[in-house]
């Protein structure tokens, strides 16, 4: 008999009555019933109850056993007499009477418990986080993840791509977030980074000659943390293709995402393809975002000509000023109460804004505030462009540029909230086109990348030279699914003279281009197919499908949100003979003066 175990704790059945079973696990919980010892028995699979009655010579044993010890039984398989049986158990039929128990290892007292839906900060369960791992969905959100990984491989290959890896220890580029650095012993002064993503190695095997490339990449960013975002590190599908057009690029990825949404998607409903294409532009108009979630069936719809010159002064004089006044439907909402238009209204201001004003409609037209200073024609001619009804509403968002698109992608989001109307069970998919090739530097207010600097932009070097940057768009596209965005790609930048040029719009100078990225760009004179690929985000593919709010959910070892890792104790102080041995001294932050109340 194997020392460990003959049957995984999910696997007896009544069939293996009269039997005898050797099961190893986790002591999931105890019960003592008059002398007599229940212990649920776990492992991986599944759990087995074990009985140890009154007298028995392992009683002994058993009794003093914490939870969560790890232990291995021996004893017969027998049936559960009728009344006993647990139907929500796999092996609810049957149970094992314990002849022989060893204890491999003694549990301390737990931190936090593994039986139970109790609740458990943060810190704690990322302190203990092996322990963690051990409760029933945490434990399947990483299964999952094992699953949704290899089914991406075994897609990935039939579709004819070859795996390759890239280096972890590479050059510092420019790729919108900061490096993580790595100094390096023999080359003092100089430091290696740890890839954003694969970006120039996945093109430079284009270059070499391999025409379909992917991995299961793990990519590196110094930046802060999101819901959807984990600190740190990622992984990611990453691809890229040669002699592919942006539309055979789409057909990949939408057959990969279909085929791993429906798969794994527990019959919930799945976008067929090929995946609406939204421009850019259009999306921060009709959906106030770039991440459209394509569940909410609400539009946005700008309506600043039809406040131009009103009686409403505050939107005339945002008109007037260069400014929009967009508006967002609200099917239903013109017979909530009172209370239902203050509580949107403080959500507004809690979010920056002045407020939240609003229409409502009955069989006499535009009510409400804005309504009472409002032409009614106006207020008809809103109703009309919207295609309200009595009954309904509709809501304002009102500002210039940038700032206007995003809250009212807000205000679209949280009315859907509100009224209940975002689709329920489906996985809607988007393609989000024709990002601008530039953008304005909040912070410089010069003109840098806005999405992926490696990008071919549209019309070429033409455009690089009569266009205003701004006004240049690239081939550049994001995949979105339900409001998430899963990936960035983009036809790249082939060509040498292109690609200087780009850079150099952006402020980079030719000698600084060939001193970051001469590989690459050596690589290109020597003849360079046209390219280009995407690269969905792991995590939150399975940050989806497991329907978690949060990415470090499906993730085995997380940082905190400050990017510690508490169970491991990193990052820690390095000791001073290393900094020695690596040339680096430190020049840390003065502390800030505490200033003390009186």
């Amino acid at each position: 008999m194997h020392p460990y175990r003959t049957h995984s704790c999910s696997a007896l059945r009544a069939g293996d009555a009269g039997t005898t079973a050797r099961l190893s696990g986790w002591v999931h919980s105890k019960r003592d019933h008059g002398g007599l010892l229940f212990i649920d028995l776990r492992d991986e699979t599944g759990m087995t109850q074990i009985v140890i009655p009154a007298g028995s010579d392992v009683m002994a044993t058993a009794e003093p056993v914490r939870v969560e010890s790890v232990i291995t039984v021996t004893g017969n398989v027998v049936e559960r007499a009728e009344g006993t049986r647990n139907p929500d158990l796999a092996t609810g039929d049957i149970e094992v009477q314990a002849k022989e128990f060893v204890v491999q290892s003694h549990a301390a007292v737990l931190p936090l418990q593994v039986a139970g839906q109790e609740h458990y900060s943060d810190e704690l369960r990322l302190r203990y986080r092996y322990i963690d791992l051990r409760r029933e969905k945490v434990h399947a959100n990483i299964r999952l993840r094992c699953a949704v990984i290899a089914s991406m491989r075994k897609r990935m290959t039939a579709l004819d791509f070859v795996e390759l890896q890239t280096p972890i220890l590479t050059a510092s580029s420019p790729e919108g977030a900061r490096d993580f650095l790595v100094p390096s012993r023999n080359h003092p002064g100089k430091f290696y980074a740890l890839p954003q993503a694969p970006q120039q190695f996945k093109q430079l095997a284009m270059v070499a000659g391999f025409d379909r490339y992917f991995q299961i990449a793990p990519c590196f960013r110094d930046e802060a943390s999101r819901a959807d975002r984990s600190p740190g590190e990622f992984y990611q599908l990453d691809f890229e293709m040669a002699f592919a057009t942006q539309d055979e690029i789409f057909a990949v990825m939408e057959e990969v995402m279909s085929g791993l949404f429906t798969e794994f998607g527990n019959g919930r409903t799945v976008s067929t393809a090929p995946f609406e294409r939204i421009p850019y532009a259009r999306a921060m108009q009709v959906y106030g975002s770039d991440k459209p979630d394509l569940r909410n069936p609400l539009l946005i719809t700008d309506v600043t000509e039809d406040f131009a010159g009103s009686g409403f002064g505050l939107f005339a004089r945002i008109a007037a000023d260069g400014g929009e006044i967009r508006a967002i439907p609200a099917p239903g909402a013109g017979d909530k109460p009172r209370s239902f238009f203050d509580k949107l209204n403080a959500w507004a201001r809690e979010n920056g804004a002045g407020g939240l004003g609003y229409i409502t409609f009955n069989a006499e037209g535009g009510q409400g505030p804005i309504a009472k200073n409002l032409e009614a024609e106006r207020a008809e001619a809103i109703r009309t462009k919207l295609g309200l009804k009595a009954g309904d509403a509709v809501f304002f968002a009102a500002g210039k540029g940038h700032d206007v698109a995003k809250f009212s992608g807000l205000v679209r989001t949280r009315i859907a909230e509100e009224l209940d109307l975002i689709e329920k069970n489906a996985f809607r998919f988007c393609w989000i086109t024709d990002f601008p090739m530039y953008e304005l530097n909040e912070e410089t207010g010069l003109v840098d990348f806005s999405h992926n600097p490696f990008s071919m932009p549209q019309g070429g070097l033409d455009a690089l030279n009569t266009k205003d940057p701004l006004d240049i768009l690239a081939y550049q596209y994001d995949i979105v699914c339900n409001g998430i965005e899963l990936s960035s790609g983009a036809v790249r930048n082939h060509l040498p003279e292109v690609m200087v040029r780009a850079f150099e719009i952006a402020g980079y100078p030719e000698s600084e281009v060939e001193a970051r990225f001469g590989g690459m760009l050596n690589a290109f004179r020597y003849g360079a197919p046209p390219h280009g690929g995407s690269a969905p985000g792991v995590d939150r593919i399975v940050m989806l499908l497991a329907d978690e709010p949060n990415i470090r959910e499906v993730i085995l070892f997380p940082l905190n949100q400050q990017g510690e890792d508490l169970m491991m104790g990193a990052p820690a102080p390095v000791a001073p003979e290393r900094m020695k041995e690596l040339s680096l001294a430190l020049n840390l932050p003065k502390p800030k003066p505490v200033v003390k109340k009186d």
